[in-house]
């Protein structure tokens, strides 16, 4: 049997379904039921497109393998509400934190540690909260917490968290380091084995030697506003982000401005690119182009950035149930999650509450596919798309 040239995961996480589609054509071929993910841990590329996830009901870690014969490859229990998800530069050795879950406030100090080798894990207590988490190293890898109010980096030693007893006993950090408070954001580059949080003013950087992290500089956002997000991008040594500014005020969403913003880590500069006011969140790769959704009372579109910093803009149908001026964006309202390979020209971005994913041509900006789905995609969903060779997995952190 051939391989499809890409595959789409879309998960449904309020109904409680994976949705399989090939891509370009469009066709589901398989649905994974009685599933719902963790849309805040997202997925986490593996080598040979395979997938990592956290279904927050049952409580499992899954590896899923669209391109195999069983989809679901491993289940592994975790602790949930699953709140960051990440693997060592291997894919091997997989952490997970909890966060809030449905509640107000942190309640939850576990964080799970996982080897896909062995098929053991351990859970143990860390710091209630919702931290980021980062793998860096190795054969011996660390794991780093990324903790906010107060700020910290906690380090760890991976093989001390899976060796620990049972009872999901509390293990304090071999070190911390301090942060700002506010830190959302986080990213990790095996090629520098540098560890990276996002924070109020600006960019944190932090490189593993031996069992610990050493501080380095702090690369500031350059603009009147900050990055909530963070990615490592594969095709080249850079960070990007979504930089966010405006007022404060969550009900004047409308009026945030939002700019792509581009960190080379290898010349040290920084280069921004207007995207227009509204909703814009979490990003996607594709092969030549970086794909941003950006939603707004005036017409929703799909902002498609070259490698040369030209912008195309293509225009998405209006979702019913969208955020409208004078509520927030983000409670019991319909989004839409982007998703691309580096391995593939193809875009997609969900249409949510109608259970549509419209397949885009990045070079072109032409919609190729609709994809009509069994479910209604609440909230938006979540998706990620994979080729078997797009070199997805050099970015080592959920999305």
């Amino acid at each position: 049997m051939t391989a499809p040239p890409a595959v789409l995961l879309v998960s449904d996480h309020v109904d409680g379904c994976v949705h399989v589609v090939t891509v370009p054509d469009g066709e589901v071929v398989a649905r994974l039921t009685g599933r719902h993910l963790s849309e805040h841990a997202g997925f986490l590329a593996l080598p040979g497109g395979r997938t990592a996830c956290v279904d927050d009901r049952r409580g499992e870690l899954l590896v899923l393998d669209p391109f195999g014969d069983r989809l679901v490859e491993t289940a592994v229990p975790v602790a949930v509400p699953a709140e960051h998800l990440a693997g060592d530069p291997a894919g091997l050795r997989l952490a997970v934190t909890t966060g809030l879950g449905r509640n107000t406030e942190p309640w939850s100090d576990l964080l799970t540690v996982v080897d896909l080798t062995t098929g053991d894990a351990a859970r143990v207590r860390t710091r209630a909260g919702e931290p980021g988490v980062t793998l860096p190293g190795g054969g011996d890898p660390l794991v780093v917490l990324r903790h906010r109010e107060p700020g910290a980096l906690a380090v760890h030693r991976f093989a001390d968290l899976l060796a620990a007893p049972p009872g999901c006993p509390p293990l304090p950090p071999s070190t911390l380091l301090p942060l700002p408070d506010d830190g959302h954001g986080d990213a990790y580059d095996p090629g520098s084995d540098q560890v990276f949080a996002a924070t109020g003013p600006g960019v944190h950087r932090a490189r593993r030697e031996g069992d610990t992290l050493v501080p380095g500089p702090v690369t500031p956002w350059g603009h009147a506003a900050r990055g909530w997000y963070l990615r490592l991008d594969t095709r080249g040594r850079a960070l990007w982000s979504t930089l966010r500014g405006g007022p404060p005020d969550p009900l004047r969403w409308p009026e945030w401005t939002n700019h792509a913003w581009r960190h080379d880590l290898t010349t040290d500069r920084t280069s921004l690119t207007a995207l227009g006011p509204g909703l814009v969140f979490r990003l996607a790769f594709a092969r030549c182009h970086t794909a941003f959704a950006r939603i707004h009372p005036d017409g929703d579109e799909l902002v498609l950035l070259d490698l040369d910093g030209a912008v195309r803009r293509v225009p998405l149908p209006a979702m019913d149930g969208a955020p409208g001026p004078g509520s927030t964006p983000w409670e019991g309202v319909e989004r839409r999650a982007v998703a691309a390979s580096p391995g593939a020209d193809w875009v997609a971005v969900t249409r949510g509450g109608h259970g549509e994913v419209h397949v885009v041509d990045a070079a072109s900006g032409r919609e190729v596919t609709r994809v009509e789905l069994s479910t209604p995609l609440r909230h938006g969903g979540h998706a990620t798309l994979r080729t078997l060779t797009d070199g997805a997995e050099g970015d080592p952190v959920g999305r």
